[in-house]
């Protein structure tokens, strides 16, 4: 949107008067930060909150400092207390822009020129543009060593702003939004803390024989097997079955859907080194490099598609294959399977691993059923991983869509 548009193309009802362009300095005043002398102690460890732009990130409201400081260190530093509820912390080094808003009387070291606002300029709103702020902040930033902006020439950014009235039903439709984002990201947090859990409660702990906890009816000791007991290889190569192209990579949570990406080759001739796997194989890239992390086992998911010849690919006829899979995925079995693979030397470059190493490491099992019910209720947690994640990228899809059409440029 160019700068000289007046008004922004969505408004609230009732609003129809032109924005004002402003300056920075005319809404609010800049105030840097200062450091007390390290070296005293007496400097340290009161009841100060003394802010560092290494703790800005992902924070809306600033409520309590790692670092604290002493009235004395204060008097001693030019770092200035700042008022509360009308102070927005905006980095001005080590990543410009950084932003919080302030809810408690507090100071900041010299990373920060923070916009202590005047009375009719609404909180919240010139939060919002804190965004804004930063593309414009870094376009003038200088510095040789790293890119900084003075207090001065962050006063003299322009920036565009409507009546008070105006201010505050945007910053109030934003500080909703913020705080329904806020909300979704805690629950996604609870569901990943919550398999973490259920994988450290669900499998055995090294050198014990069962889970600390169990499904109902289920008491038997679970068996210490290889993974070459209960797996067989898969080596079908691709025969021209129509089937989709698994890229090379491996999904993050482990498993393929259709909705992943896939290449297809009308040919065929590029597929020749492709292994043809169903539902229900497992596969494993055992390809990874220094550079990158192991790959995870996965399922797949689809009818049939094609996998690349560095992936591993096998079926456990007599367990479950997402059990399987989940345990494969373990930290502990990745920590075994880092040191398989850099116990010896390896081709091209990579930690290469045969599928005779791989299917040497330990399983722990218990009886199939047991592996299904375990399985089903983990992967329960993934649907719900999934769902909060979508839920979340399309409210911050929506909070973007907004900030580029709610305010002007």
């Amino acid at each position: 949107m160019s700068s000289s548009v007046l008004a922004p193309s969505i408004r609230f009802k009732g609003f129809t008067d032109p924005w004002e362009q402003r300056k920075v300095s005319d809404i609010a005043t800049i105030v840097g930060g200062g450091t007390p002398d390290t070296n005293n102690s007496a400097y340290w460890g009161g009841d100060i909150d003394w802010y560092a732009p290494a703790e800005m990130e992902g924070l809306i409201y600033a409520c309590n400092s790692q670092r604290k400081i002493t009235k004395e260190g204060l008097k001693n530093s030019s770092a200035s207390m700042l008022p509360p509820n009308r102070t927005i912390l905006f980095t001005s080094r080590a990543g410009i822009g950084k932003s919080a808003i302030l809810t408690k009387e507090s100071c900041t070291n010299q990373g920060f020129q923070s916009l202590v606002l005047n009375d009719g300029f609404d909180t919240y709103f010139i939060y919002s543009m804190t965004s804004q702020l930063k593309s414009k902040a870094e376009s003038i930033a200088s510095g040789s060593t790293f890119l900084e902006i003075s207090g001065r020439m962050l006063g003299s950014i322009d920036i565009r702003v409507p009546k008070e009235g105006e201010q505050l039903r945007i910053g109030k439709l934003f500080a909703a939004m913020d705080s329904l984002i806020t909300l979704h990201q805690r629950k996604l947090e609870k569901v990943k803390c919550l398999k973490k859990a259920l994988l450290q409660k669900m499998f055995p702990e090294k050198g014990e024989g069962k889970p600390q906890i169990r499904f109902k009816g289920f008491a038997d000791p679970w068996e210490q097997r290889k993974l070459r007991d209960v797996a067989i290889e898969v080596t079908r190569s691709y025969d021209g079955t129509a089937a989709p192209v698994m890229m090379i990579s491996t999904p993050a949570n482990g498993f393929i859907y259709q909705s992943e990406h896939y290449a297809f080759d009308n040919t065929g001739e590029s597929l020749k080194k492709y292994t043809l796997l169903y539902k229900n194989e497992l596969s494993y890239n055992h390809g990874a490099s220094k550079m990158r992390p192991y790959g995870s086992c996965f399922v797949m998911k689809n009818t049939a598609a094609l996998v690349p010849f560095v992936y591993h690919s096998f079926y456990v006829p007599a367990s479950d294959p997402d059990f399987i899979s989940l345990e494969l995925n373990l930290d502990s079995m990745q920590a075994n399977l880092r040191k398989l693979i850099s116990s010896g030397a390896r081709m091209d470059g990579l930690l290469n691993i045969s599928y005779a190493e791989y299917t040497s490491l330990p399983l722990i099992i218990p009886k199939q059923k047991e592996q299904k019910k375990i399985s089903a209720l983990i992967l329960s947690t993934d649907s719900l991983i999934t769902l909060h994640q979508r839920k979340l990228e399309k409210l911050k899809n929506i909070k973007k869509s907004l900030l580029e059409k709610m305010f002007v440029a």
